[in-house]
This record gives C-alpha cells, sequence and structure tokens, in this order.
C-alpha cells in the first residue's frame, strides 16, 4: 500500500514592500512521503516570494511534468513555473520551452554547490531561466519552523526576507546563481 501525503496547513501573512505585494494567504500544503521538512518549507518560501492570485502549488514530487509551484494565465499558458531542490537539467530546459518564466529555488549546501558546476554552463542558454541558492544555514533554519499549523509572517524589505513564527523572527539568505528575464 502506497502511503498517502501529509497535509500541512499555514496562514502566511505577507508584507513584500519591496513589489507592493500584502495579504493573507491560507495554504493547504501536501507533503509527499519521500519530502522532507526543509523542502517543503523551501516551496513555502518561494511561494512568499511570488504570491499571487493564480500561483498554486503542483504536485511536484509525485509528477515530472509538474513543477512544485506555477502560475497560469487565464487561457492556461503557463506564466511562471517554480522548481524547487536539484531538478535535472533536461527537465529544467523542457519547463523553459513551456513556460515564459522558470526559476529554481536551489538548497542542500555543498550538494547543490556540485549541481550548479555540473550544469551551469547547459543552463546559461535557458534565457527565461533563474536560479537562486539557499545556504544551508537558511534552508535548515526554514526546516526548524516547519509544524501541521503554522502561523507565519514574511517581510521582505530592500532585499531582505524575513520570516517570523511566533518563536522565531529568521533572516533567510538567498544568493542568485543566474538570473532570466
Amino acid at each position: 500500500m502506497a502511503l498517502k501525503a501529509t497535509i500541512y496547513k499555514a496562514e502566511l501573512a505577507l508584507a513584500d514592500i519591496d513589489h507592493n505585494r500584502y495579504g493573507d494567504h491560507s495554504l493547504t500544503i501536501a507533503r509527499h512521503p519521500s519530502e522532507t521538512d526543509e523542502r517543503m518549507m523551501v516551496r513555502l518560501l518561494a511561494f512568499a516570494l511570488h504570491a499571487g492570485e493564480r500561483l498554486a502549488f503542483g504536485r511536484g514530487l509525485s509528477a515530472e511534468d509538474e513543477p512544485d509551484l506555477w502560475q497560469k494565465d487565464l487561457t492556461g499558458a503557463i506564466l511562471l513555473w517554480i522548481d524547487v531542490g536539484l531538478p535535472d537539467e533536461r527537465s529544467l530546459r523542457r519547463a523553459c520551452g513551456r513556460a515564459a518564466r522558470v526559476l529554481v529555488y536551489s538548497y542542500g549546501g555543498r550538494v547543490a554547490d556540485l549541481w550548479w558546476e555540473q550544469n551551469g554552463d547547459k543552463l546559461q542558454r535557458c534565457d527565461n531561466l533563474t536560479v537562486v541558492n539557499l545556504p544551508l544555514e537558511s534552508s535548515r533554519a526554514l526546516a526548524g519552523l516547519a509544524r501541521r499549523n503554522m502561523e507565519l509572517n514574511c517581510t521582505i524589505q530592500e532585499g531582505q526576507l524575513w520570516l517570523a513564527s511566533a518563536d522565531e523572527r529568521l533572516l533567510i539568505e538567498r544568493v542568485p546563481l543566474k538570473t532570466g528575464c
């Protein structure tokens, strides 16, 4: 019998001063049985960074042809494709052909550095691809915030991203590796 996803609930209060986006988001996050708290929280962080009316969680680990998050327009065209982790270079190139913009949030410390060393040159040709790495300290600190029911505040100002729960406040570092259009 296959294991089922674990459901997490997050109440996210967002104040993105840099992009003039504010709002409260009630999120239901299905955590795949093979997914770690760290990966799930990076998905949540990606949502906070790109929150919008049409941004939705995809099937991610459960489907190879879907991203972790995506945004489609009214016609079904994919405006934004977001992958978390260390996706395969070929699948990223396919995503770049399907979506107007593709973002990758990599994490994992040395493993993420090796992934970029192996794939960075090939991915430079993808003009609509942006790759951002989260240092190990940031992604692990994010994992520490994971709870089945979360109330989080996210503030983005002058490029800095702060994520806070009732007991903790974290500054999340982001290192751009490649900037697309």
